[in-house]
C-alpha cells in the first residue's frame, strides 16, 4: 500500500457480510466503466490473470480496462460471492455488452481475489467465456451505472 493511501474496507478477514459488501463494491465500481477508478482497489503490485492475460500493476490494470471497455460496449455487470475464507473472496459473474457490430453477448466467470490487509486486492484470477446472445434475451437493461439494488441477482436470474 502507498503511505498516501488510506485503508479499502471492509477489511480480511471476511465474514459472510463484509465478504458480500467487498463484492457489491467491485461491481458497482467496474459498472462505472472507469478503469482508473477500479485501479484503484488494487494494490501498486496487483497481479492478474484474466483470461489468457497475465498483467502486473496499477498501469497495466488500467491500459487492460481502457482496452476491454472500448470494445465492450453497454457493459453492465452482475457479480455474486460465491465462497470466501481469511483474506480471499471467490465470485461468479455474468455480464452483457455488445461489440460494434451490435452483436451482443453474456459473459460468464469465475473469479477468485486475494486481499492485503489493508483491503486492496493483490491478486485476481479470472475465468471467462462468451456465449452469443440475441438482443432479445437479454437480462441486464438497467440505466448504464450501478445495478439497482431492487435487481434480480444472478442466482434470481437463474444464472
Amino acid at each position: 500500500m502507498n503511505s498516501t493511501e488510506t485503508p479499502r474496507p471492509p477489511l480480511p478477514p471476511f465474514d459472510a457480510e463484509s465478504a458480500a459488501k467487498k463484492v457489491r463494491l467491485a461491481e458497482d465500481a467496474w459498472n462505472t466503466r472507469s478503469p482508473e477508478k477500479v485501479a484503484l482497489a488494487y494494490t501498486p503490485d496487483s497481479t492478474w490473470r484474466n483470461r489468457s492475460e497475465f498483467l502486473t500493476g496499477r498501469p497495466a490494470i488500467v491500459e487492460f480496462l481502457t482496452r476491454k471497455w472500448s470494445k465492450e460496449h453497454d457493459y453492465r455487470l452482475i457479480k455474486e460471492l460465491w465462497a470466501f475464507h481469511g483474506n480471499r473472496i471467490a465470485v461468479r459473474f455474468a455480464y452483457e455488452w455488445h461489440d460494434a457490430a451490435g452483436h451482443w453477448f453474456r459473459s460468464y466467470g469465475n473469479e477468485n481475489w486475494e486481499f492485503d490487509a489493508h483491503g486492496f486486492m493483490q491478486r485476481r484470477i479470472a475465468s471467462i467465456n462468451d456465449l452469443p446472445i440475441s438482443e432479445s434475451d437479454r437480462k441486464y437493461h438497467w440505466p448504464l451505472g450501478r445495478r439497482p439494488d431492487a435487481h434480480p441477482s444472478l442466482s434470481d436470474l437463474g444464472l
